[in-house]
C-alpha cells in the first residue's frame, strides 16, 4: 500500500525515500527534524551506535518536517551511510505532533521510541528504555523523566510546567514526575488508538501521557539528564504553555469529564444553599436573585457533567 493512502488528507504530504517493506523489527525510533542541519548527524550517529551495540533489531525513522535549511540534504546523504535509517520528508510543515503520529503509524517496530534531534535527550539510553518494556509486560510506556530544566525561558517555564503538572495530577489522581518529556518508549499497538487525539504541536507528548494514564495503562518513569538544546528552540512560552493547559483539560474531559465539571458544580450549589440560608435569615421568605442564579448554574453544570460522563461511557473506548 502506498504511504500516502494511509495518511488523512489533512496531514502533510509525505514522499517515501525508500521502498517500504513488511519486515518487522523490535524498535522504531521516530526522530522528527526541523532545521537541525548543524547537529542532526551527531544525533543519528549517537542513536545508531547505541542500538547497534544492543541486542535489538531496529529502524531509525527520520522525518524531515519541511525544513527550510539544508537538513533534508544532510539527511539524504546520511541515509546512504546508515543502513537502518529510513527517511520520510514532509512536503509541508506539520509540526512535531504530526511527525510523531505519522511516524508511529508507519513504524515497523513492536516498540516505538519518540525523541528529539536537538542533542538535549540522552538518546544513548534508548536501549535501556526498551529493555524495561521487554522485561515488564505490564508496563506500556517508559517516560524519560528529566531531573533538570535546561530549556529557554527557564525562569518562566519551571513554575508554569510545575503548575500544569499539578493540575494534571489533581485531575488524573496520579503522580506524574514529567508530563511533557519528549523522550519516551511505548508499545505501538497500545498507542495506536490514541494517535488520532494528538495535536500537531509540542503538547502531543502531554496528550499521549494523559491518554495512557486515563485508561489505566502502567507507565514507568526513568530519571534522565536533560542538556541544553543545540540550535534554536521552536518553543514559544505563552502560546505553547496555553496549549499545554488546554490539552490537559481536553484530555481529562475526553476520558473523565466529571473530574472537570462536577467540582465547580458542587461548589456553586453549596454556595447557593449557604447564601439562601443567609438570605432567609435576613429577609424571611425572600431569596435574592443572585442566590437562585448560583444554585441553578450549579445544577446546570452538574447535569452537563453527568451527560458528558454518559456519552464517554457509551463510546465503549475507556
Amino acid at each position: 500500500m502506498l504511504l500516502t493512502e494511509q495518511i488523512p488528507s489533512s496531514d502533510p504530504v509525505v514522499k517515501t525515500e525508500d521502498s517500504v517493506t513488511e519486515s518487522r523489527v523490535d524498535v522504531t525510533i521516530v526522530l522528527p527534524c526541523y532545521n537541525e542541519q548543524d547537529h542532526v548527524l551527531l544525533e543519528i550517529e549517537r542513536v545508531s551506535k547505541a542500538l547497534d551495540e544492543s541486542e535489538f533489531s531496529y529502524e531509525l525513522l527520520v522525518i524531515d518536517d519541511a525544513s527550510t535549511d539544508n537538513t533534508l540534504e544532510v539527511l539524504r546523504k546520511a541515509a546512504t551511510e546508515y543502513p537502518h535509517m529510513r527517511l520520510e520528508p514532509f512536503q509541508r510543515n506539520g509540526g512535531t505532533g504530526t511527525a510523531r503520529r505519522i511516524g508511529t503509524q508507519i513504524a515497523r517496530g513492536e516498540i516505538v521510541v519518540w525523541t528529539d534531534a536537538d542533542m538535549s535527550y540522552p538518546n544513548e539510553r534508548i536501549p535501556e528504555m526498551v529493555r524495561i518494556l521487554k522485561d515488564n509486560p505490564r508496563i506500556d510506556q517508559v517516560v524519560g523523566a528529566r531531573t533538570t530544566e535546561e530549556g529557554t525561558h527557564k525562569l518562566l517555564r519551571v513554575p508554569a510546567k510545575w503548575m500544569i503538572r499539578k493540575i494534571a495530577e489533581r485531575l488524573i489522581n496520579q503522580k506524574i514526575p514529567d508530563l511533557n518529556s519528549g523522550m519516551r518508549a511505548m508499545r505501538r499497538q497500545v498507542a495506536l488508538p490514541y494517535l488520532r487525539l494528538l495535536p500537531p504541536g509540542f503538547s502531543c507528548v502531554t496528550t499521549i501521557t494523559m491518554a495512557f494514564l486515563a485508561n489505566q495503562h502502567d507507565l514507568h518513569y526513568m530519571p534522565i539528564d536533560y542538556a541544553k538544546r543545540a540550535g534554536k528552540s521552536k518553543f514559544r512560552f505563552v502560546k505553547d504553555a496555553y496549549r499545554y493547559i488546554l490539552q490537559v483539560l481536553r484530555m481529562v474531559m475526553y476520558f473523565n469529564p466529571i473530574k472537570v465539571l462536577l467540582p465547580p458544580a458542587l461548589w456553586l450549589i453549596g454556595i447557593g444553599m449557604v447564601k439562601a440560608i443567609v438570605d432567609l435569615s435576613l429577609h424571611p421568605f425572600k431569596i435574592a436573585e443572585d442566590t437562585i442564579l448560583l444554585f441553578l448554574s450549579g445544577l446546570i453544570i452538574a447535569s452537563l457533567a453527568l451527560l458528558a460522563d454518559l456519552i464517554v461511557r457509551s463510546r465503549g473506548e475507556s
